[in-house]
């Protein structure tokens, strides 16, 4: 078993769960959150005195609980996708082992 851990943004959420469907990982979960880049737009520069405004970009962030032979056919999937993609911000994914699970 793996931690698979997904960054994207917003705009690549339902082929995201398309990847995830392709590579037969069932079981995951999702959250939103705000992401940022170093660099003309930083942090510092995106941070507002007023709290509506929002200065990272829309993305979700999916994890799960893998079995190890679904993580190479979701990378190779993720690549495939990056691949077509013309845009900056392609789909992060990375892999972490679990030493202990219950």
């Amino acid at each position: 078993m793996k931690l698979l851990i997904v960054t994207a943004v917003e705009e690549f959420q339902k082929d995201v769960l398309k990847l995830f469907k392709k590579a037969g990982i069932e079981a995951f979960s999702a959250s939103e959150i705000d992401g940022y880049k170093n660099g003309n737009n930083s942090v510092v520069a995106t941070q507002s005195w007023f709290p509506g405004e929002k200065g990272g970009s829309e993305s979700l962030l999916f994890f799960s609980f893998a079995p190890e032979e679904k993580i190479d056919p979701f990378f190779e999937l993720v690549t495939q996708y990056n691949n077509t993609l013309e845009t900056e911000n392609p789909v992060r994914v990375v892999v972490v082992p679990i030493e202990r699970a219950i």
